[in-house]
């Protein structure tokens, strides 16, 4: 098991300042770790009194509460040597190119189908690639364009990196299956920074799924995850997140995709846990003929807050983006969608889409969304939508006349809502899968 880092004391800079200091990494990861430290410390924390972060409060987040945990750990030979809970998603499902596990800071399984092994494919992490094979990381790691709205967290995850992993599938090599990899966290007061780099040269084609699990957390954790897509020409990649963490966790996901000529993006988000998720996804579609398809849906109960802020950035012309965000929400939660299509000058011939649809469970439950533009191009096509909408009471009557309670009834809704989006997942195995994840938190039967 990975322990916490030092115990929390002090100042950011006792805590964090000397974390960064001490460590022992690639002088690749060493050097960008620095920047980062020294960008974080000249950054204000955001607040609400800025337009991207006005509906979330971070007043009271203070990162030296947390430890950052450390990367070392015995490795997992096998599936048995797992936390249970890992090693029940492991054994769930055997379709699957790669594996990763990381618990906490440390990487302790990793799997990668030979036959793939053996036509260039890399999976490792980033520690590793940093130590033998740098080259490959200097033009990709930490390379993404960060909006002003992200700088101070993103540069605190690239500072306090506990690890992540290295993804490279050559020009013209097709993943059959996806690689998978199961982020568990059950480190107290921790602070857990995470990274997935996935780089693919043209033609190539592959599916990630990034999980994230965890029990109940009393003490409360830390979660920072940053995502970096590079697709090369005419390149497909599928990414799916599945963030099912417990209480007790506050969760800041930062995804990045960047799309070359006639590459294609499909994204999806799922969240269902965390106290706090705030997820941020900019597709920038910088060459002719990229594709881009966004997708998310999320679930929050009790007190949950989900914030989700997006960005489709056309820096070129004759591309295509569609976003698809749907939420529903009961009890106390709250849910955020602000979303931007931003075409440049040059990207004529755009063509964008951004809906945003949310459904309320209860009376106290609330819902924020605002879709905007901002087109500096004159031959394009966009356009953007918004619901905020309470449950039909039509349907209820329907369902609970056919024998269902009204919880139960709401229930079927809820997972009907979702069908839109599920029905856009291209892989049956995935789609069951996420299915059955929205079924076990809105507590309808598997």
């Amino acid at each position: 098991m990975t322990e916490p880092g030092p115990a929390p004391a002090g100042t950011v800079e006792d805590v964090l300042g000397g974390w960064v200091r001490e460590r022992r990494d690639p002088e690749l990861i060493a050097a960008r770790r620095r920047t980062a430290w020294a960008e974080y410390l000249s950054e204000p924390m955001p607040s609400r009194k800025s337009e991207e972060w006005r509906y979330t409060d971070l007043s009271d987040l203070d990162p030296s509460a947390f430890g950052p945990v450390g990367t070392e750990a015995d490795p997992a030979d096998s599936i048995e040597d797992l936390p249970p809970a890992v090693a029940e998603l492991l054994g769930s499902e055997r379709t699957r190119s790669a594996v990763m596990v990381q618990r906490n800071g440390a990487i302790v399984h990793v799997r990668l189908d030979p036959e793939l092994a053996a036509r260039g494919v890399e999976w490792a992490p980033i520690e590793d690639v940093a130590s033998r094979q740098p080259e490959i990381l200097e033009e990709h790691l930490f390379a993404s364009e960060v909006g002003a709205w992200e700088r101070k967290l993103w540069a605190l995850h690239v500072a306090a990196l506990s690890n992540g992993y290295v993804l490279h599938v050559p020009a013209g090599v097709v993943v059959p299956h996806p690689v998978h990899t199961i982020r568990y966290v059950d480190a107290e007061a921790a602070l857990v920074s995470t990274h997935s780099l996935i780089v693919t040269g043209a033609g190539a084609e592959v599916t990630c799924i990034d999980e994230y699990v965890s029990p109940d957390l009393a003490a409360g954790t830390l979660s920072l995850n940053g995502v970096e897509i590079f697709g090369g020409r005419g390149a497909v990649v599928r990414y799916l997140a599945l963030q099912r963490y417990g209480r007790g966790i506050r969760h800041f996901s930062m995804q990045h995709a960047n799309t070359g000529r006639d590459s294609t993006l499909n994204g999806l988000n799922v969240t269902l846990g965390a106290d706090l998720a705030r997820c941020d996804v900019s597709s920038h579609l910088l060459g002719p003929g990229a594709d881009s398809e966004m997708l998310a849906l999320w679930f929050g109960d009790d007190d949950q807050h989900f914030d989700h802020h997006t960005l489709q950035n056309h820096a070129a012309p004759h591309a295509h983006s569609d976003l698809l965000y749907k939420g529903a929400l009961t009890g106390t939660a709250r849910g955020v969608f602000r979303g931007m299509i931003r075409v440049a000058e040059g990207a004529q011939l755009t063509d964008a889409y951004q809906t945003n649809r949310n459904l309320l469970l209860s009376d106290d439950a609330k819902a924020t969304t605002l879709p905007s533009l901002e087109i500096a191009a004159d031959d394009v096509r966009c356009s953007h939508g918004a619901t905020v909408g309470q449950v039909d009471e039509t349907q209820l009557f329907y369902l609970m006349s056919r024998g269902l309670t009204r919880p139960a009834a709401e229930r079927l809704l809820v997972l009907g809502f979702f069908d839109e989006v599920l029905g856009r997942v291209p892989l049956d195995g995935v789609r069951d899968r996420i299915r059955a994840a929205i079924e076990q938190k809105i507590g309808l039967p598997s």
